[in-house]
């Protein structure tokens, strides 16, 4: 284990949840700290009466303590580090390392058996890839309301297991991405404020039991991706903040010690910090079998608070090189995602390019725009046409992503049908034009839980997914419509195989003010028209060019058609070129996808 130290100090370490933390020894459980501040170290229980009994001993002088308890040889045992300050004061403190601790409000960590469990999902870790030229389709997911059992209580993770297979092969997901699955004290921080970085929260149930969800899942060939929060922790007493009675994962420097959260922030210019949140990483992909890790609020690690204004931070942005590059090395198919809103350039570019590592960043400008747009009475949109042509002029910059995330439909910012202009009716036509855009717009794909229901209300971490709206007829038909185009997405290879390829994409009009928007998405011979009409016109022969001379076209879906509570004006034929044009018939708000025949 000396390497392991040595590699801890350097901040190079991937697996100190190896060394560190409560670990099963001889029929008893072996303790170890880091606490490089403290004088004494104690471990205490409900095994010693939370007494000074068990003293740890202090194996390294830069400050790792350790301890041995024999006849401790159970799950669930309750403990902390009493720790004794170097002004002589005893503060208690939950174990950094600990994978598993006590429910809120209790703050105890418990000793558990992290190797016990055994995987059966060996073929879908060998043949995962990143997803580059398959279809990214992710559906994000706060556990603790997606679904709830029969008495409201939260449901555990094993017994979840299968209602969230049903629900993602229904609207034909690839992956799914849960809310941070770390402990953490308060409900509505939804997990992105920590407390334990590596205990799963006790909310849903054991270790164990989120394995075997997550297992269950790639036997049924669906990724799992992890929410991980990297710039901050919460400052409550038995965290990680003011550790060993000084600072020993924040600064001790007031300007870079403290969040616009009031979370205390990382500080990485320690290697042992570095360390620790390497092998936080790490763990979860080692232990759980997580499939990628999306990192959260990349933007306030390149800048402080995300501001350019501030200057960039070299130690975090080290720390996001050195992390991804060697977590490449070790898992060499697991995808690397930044939620990212600066404009800080080459974030998905490898870091022997000087780049950050990522596989995927987050576009927000996407999102941002297509929502300002939509939110437009359609008389003003016309001049606001590079709301939704701009995205493809920055796309290639980097690999990105489409994101309607959790992030829009909370803190009073509406659902994502709520930010739509026009009536009830209106809003469920544009809110179909929309998915069509997302769906074949170049970029992986996700969407928060409830998107798929065309839900009103505002998601909230104590209300369950609305299910019962698809007993209303105007929600069901909305949904059918998800699940086709979900599905079109994930089946035409053209619309996401080479995406990141400029020769896949080409506008065929996207500056008309009749706020029609028309591109083709093109591989290998196979084309795929994408016609938009985010206007009130009604158009029954509508021409434009198209780049074959020859065969036809048919129509794939159509969001006006009756099964989708649309008017029905479908073009249900084959529609000829003549001239190198088509016509088509094109309802107001309404979105039609074609796709070539050489026939």
């Amino acid at each position: 284990m000396q390497e392991l130290i040595e590699s801890f100090f350097r901040g190079e370490c991937h697996n100190a949840y190896e060394f560190f933390g409560a670990h099963p020894l001889n029929g008893g459980y072996v303790f170890r700290v880091y606490a490089p501040h403290a004088r004494n170290v104690y471990v205490v229980g409900d095994f010693n009466y939370w007494s000074k009994h068990d003293k740890m001993n202090k194996i390294d002088n830069r400050g790792i303590y350790e301890a041995f308890i024999p006849g401790l040889n159970k799950d669930y045992e309750m403990y902390r580090y009493l720790i004794e300050t170097g002004n002589g004061n005893f503060i208690e403190k939950s174990d950094p390392y600990a994978f598993f601790s006590d429910l809120r409000p209790g703050t105890a960590s418990k000793t558990y058996d992290i190797s016990r469990y055994q995987y059966h999902d060996d073929y879908w870790m060998k043949t995962r890839t990143k997803c580059q030229h398959s279809p990214l389709n992710i559906y994000e997911i706060h556990l603790g309301s997606f679904v709830r059992d029969f008495d409201y209580s939260w449901m555990s993770y094993d017994r979840m297991a299968q209602v969230i297979l049903d629900h993602v092969r229904k609207h034909h997901f690839t992956h799914v991405e849960f809310l941070p699955v770390m402990e953490h004290p308060f409900d509505g921080s939804w997990g992105y404020q920590c407390s334990q970085y590596f205990s799963i929260t006790s909310r849903y149930g054991n270790p164990g039991q989120l394995m075997y969800l997550i297992d269950f899942l790639h036997q049924n060939g669906i990724g799992v991706i992890v929410d991980f929060v990297p710039v901050h922790f919460v400052k409550d007493a038995s965290a990680l903040g003011m550790f060993d009675g000084d600072h020993v994962y924040e600064s001790s420097d007031p300007y870079f010690m403290e969040s616009q959260w009031d979370t205390y922030l990382f500080d990485y210019s320690k290697p042992e910090v570095m360390s620790f949140m390497l092998s936080c990483a790490c763990f979860y992909l080692d232990k759980y079998h997580f499939d990628g890790i999306r990192y959260d609020a990349i933007s306030n690690m390149i800048f402080k608070d995300g501001n350019k204004a501030n200057g960039m931070q070299g130690p975090q942005i080290n720390f996001l090189k050195k992390s991804n590059d060697m977590i490449a090395r070790l898992y060499s198919n697991v995808m690397l995602i930044a939620e990212d809103s600066s404009d800080f350039p080459l974030v998905t570019a490898p870091t022997f390019e000087g780049g950050l590592g990522f596989d995927y960043k987050w576009d927000l400008g996407w999102m941002n725009d297509t929502l300002k747009y939509l939110k437009e009475d359609p008389i003003y949109r016309g001049y606001d046409l590079h709301l939704i042509n701009f995205s493809m002029y920055y796309f290639y910059n980097e690999k990105f992503m489409l994101p309607l995330s959790h992030d829009e439909v909370v803190h009073m910012k509406g659902s994502i049908i709520n930010k739509l202009y026009g009536s009830y009716e209106q809003k469920f036509q544009q809110l179909r034009v929309l998915y069509t855009y997302m769906f074949t717009h170049p970029g992986k794909k996700l969407n928060f839980m409830g998107n798929e229901l065309g839900s009103f209300d505002e998601w909230g971490e104590n209300k369950e997914l609305p299910r019962h709206l698809l007993s209303f007829p105007i929600h069901d038909a909305f949904n059918r419509f998800f699940c086709d185009i979900s599905n079109l997405y994930v089946t035409q290879r053209c619309l996401f195989d080479d995406e990141y390829d400029k020769n896949t994409f080409r506008w065929i009009q996207c500056t008309s003010n009749d706020n029609v928007f028309i591109f083709e998405r093109n591989l290998n011979g196979e084309q795929i028209i994408v016609v938009l009409n985010f206007s009130t016109s009604h158009f029954e022969h509508y021409r434009f060019n198209v780049s074959k001379s020859h065969g036809h076209y048919y129509e794939m879906i159509n969001s006006d058609d009756y099964k989708y509570n649309g008017y029905g004006f479908i073009n249900n034929y084959d529609i000829y070129i003549d001239n190198n044009q088509i016509g088509i018939k094109l309802q107001s708000f309404s979105a039609v996808v074609l796709k070539h025949s050489g026939d």
